[in-house]
């Protein structure tokens, strides 16, 4: 951040008097600009026992595969995100099965919100922000291409809780990225 978005003056990254962490302020009016982790909500949507991915239409991770996910927009509830992005990117409805897991990345400074649930229909489709979506059985996930250890991490515990028939929610901290490849093909 270069400008304040009050005044549009120069600011300085510096801890502002009270507090205990760098922020950006304001050098002429004083405001301080907070910079908070963003969430990013989505679905872990079934259908008979398979799962339903979205192969990305945009980067990051271009061509592979993900739950449908993405950015919290102000004035939602992580649930309404969690639907929404999935009618975004894959055209589904799914009726809740509620929170899943969460997944706080802090050096990235992102928190994922999934939730679990069972589509209506078998009416989904790409929607703008994917190329192709698809119903796997576990052994036909692309395990190999999928864009994020988020969703990785998920659909591992997914299949770990269908084997024993319970699905606890889980809170998990991922302080280490593995690199996965920049696109598919």
């Amino acid at each position: 951040m270069n400008f304040c978005s009050n005044c549009g003056q120069s600011v300085t990254h510096r801890i502002p008097e009270g507090d205990d962490r760098p922020r950006y302020v304001c050098d002429s009016c004083d405001a301080i600009h907070y910079q908070n982790p963003r969430i990013i909500a989505g679905y872990l949507p079934t259908y008979e026992g398979k799962v339903l991915l979205c192969k990305r239409a945009i980067e990051p991770r271009y061509g592979l595969w993900t739950l449908p996910a993405g950015f919290m927009e102000n004035g939602e509830t992580t649930l309404q995100a969690a639907l929404r992005e999935t009618w975004e990117e894959a055209q589904a409805e799914v009726q809740s099965e509620g929170l899943y897991t969460i997944f706080n990345l802090p050096k990235i400074n992102q928190v994922y919100m999934i939730f679990r649930g069972e589509l209506k229909n078998l009416n989904f489709g790409p929607g703008i922000e994917s190329l192709e979506t698809a119903l796997f059985e576990e052994h036909e996930i692309p395990w190999d291409d999928l864009a994020f250890e988020v969703m990785r991490k998920t659909l591992e515990l997914y299949y770990q809780d269908v084997k024993k028939g319970e699905f606890p929610q889980r809170m998990l901290d991922i302080t280490q990225h593995r690199r996965f490849p920049k696109s598919g093909n």
